[in-house]
């Protein structure tokens, strides 16, 4: 789900940083990939299988996961043409690929599903439109991932003073609950790496 807001917003981050961690609008690398490093805690092996990477921006996670673990089967998808242009710039593999998609559903079918900030900026929606955005995107994940598949979200226990308004910031208690009820049994919710926000893992094959 994209609005013309958050368009807006990675058009000018991409032109200001590049194909960066700020160019995805995150602070720095470092926060960034402290993120990656609790999204691949739904693995459980080293993983020699096939991984979505839902609203990949400029492809940092294909960088992460192979700088960590060796050769993945990579495939990446954003609904942002500018990122996937970049993304196949930066990472000319033949283990990975990047497709432009216009919903989530357009995915491929792989062992995992992983996604990294795309519940985080609502801008002009709505609470309730974006808390059903974000549920149905975890319905098509679910559908997609054999194995499992993690996402992360802005968490509603962050210090109220700097709470924005064109952020939306769930509650992990119910995310939680809701994916223990509609995906699988095996359910982990971290919410302890120092960040404004919380990752839950789904397990649903071991």
């Amino acid at each position: 789900m994209i609005n013309t807001s958050i368009k807006k917003y990675y058009e000018l981050n991409l032109q200001k940083h590049g194909p960066t961690a700020q160019g995805v609008g995150w602070k720095n690398q470092e926060a960034q990939e402290i993120r990656f490093n609790q999204l691949t805690k739904v693995f459980d092996t080293t993983p020699s299988y096939s991984i979505n990477d839902l609203g990949c921006g400029t492809g940092d996670l294909f960088s992460f996961l192979t700088a960590r673990f060796g050769q993945v089967s990579y495939h990446g998808y954003d609904v942002m043409p500018e990122m996937i242009v970049m993304a196949r710039n930066q990472h000319q593999a033949n283990d990975a690929s990047f497709s432009l998609i216009a919903e989530s559903s357009e995915m491929l079918t792989s062992h995992y599903t992983l996604a990294s900030g795309i519940f985080n900026l609502k801008f002009d929606s709505s609470d309730e439109n974006w808390k059903n955005y974000i549920i149905s995107t975890l319905h098509v994940m679910n559908e997609k991932s054999t194995k499992g598949f993690a996402f992360n979200a802005l968490t509603s226990y962050s210090d109220k003073e700097f709470m924005k308004e064109e952020l939306f910031y769930s509650d992990p208690k119910w995310l939680f609950d809701y994916c223990r009820k509609n995906f699988a049994n095996n359910i982990a919710l971290l919410h302890d790496y120092n960040m404004y926000d919380f990752t839950i893992l789904v397990k649903k094959v071991f």
